[in-house]
């Protein structure tokens, strides 16, 4: 895993997995607050999310960060890019996304972070363009998209092709960003 970049901003480390770094996230992936708009994850899940985010640096070259704050904590989240992993009407496509512990909310931390992970996209991944998507509800991710300069098409929004017919999170919407 020693050539996954690290990404650094000014508060904010991203850099590859530790060990150390599943208790936390799967503590984070256990507070109903945190996966309010995702589907639940036990510890096996957990655990599984982060093996895939390993596995995608190796085949893609980008994926998502676990992220730091130096000298403060030394996990509480991720951010990254990821394929997107289904068929719908804008696949392929690469997606950004986030997911803080609570106590990292409102900092402005899932923005920092992302815009470094969105730079990479353009500049040192060579990305034409990035999207992100989540339930309607979801107005503190919304926000985030908004802050990056993603902009909103709700022609675009689409059902989840994962998630049965009546699951309460199946509607999503779609925000794009291009490459300047």
């Amino acid at each position: 895993m020693s050539d996954i970049p690290i990404l650094l901003t000014p508060r904010l480390l991203l850099r590859p997995w530790l060990p150390t770094d599943r208790d936390a996230f799967a503590a984070l992936a256990d507070d109903p607050r945190v996966m309010e708009f995702l589907t639940p994850l036990d510890r096996t899940g957990s655990d599984a999310l982060v093996d895939r985010a390993q596995a995608h640096f190796v085949q893609h070259g980008f994926g998502y960060w676990a992220v730091e704050v130096p000298g403060v904590t030394p996990f509480i989240g991720f951010v990254g890019l990821g394929t997107v992993g289904f068929t719908a009407a804008f696949t392929p496509a690469v997606e950004i996304s986030w997911r803080l512990a609570r106590a990292w909310w409102g900092q402005g931390y899932a923005t920092e972070a992302a815009q470094a992970a969105m730079d990479a996209a353009f500049t040192r991944f060579g990305l034409d363009q990035v999207v992100a998507l989540t339930v309607p509800a979801n107005r503190r991710s919304r926000a985030v998209m908004e802050r990056l300069g993603m902009t909103h098409d709700p022609a675009e929004d689409f059902d989840h092709p994962r998630l049965a017919d009546g699951h309460p999170l199946r509607r999503h919407v779609l925000y794009r960003k291009r490459r300047a």
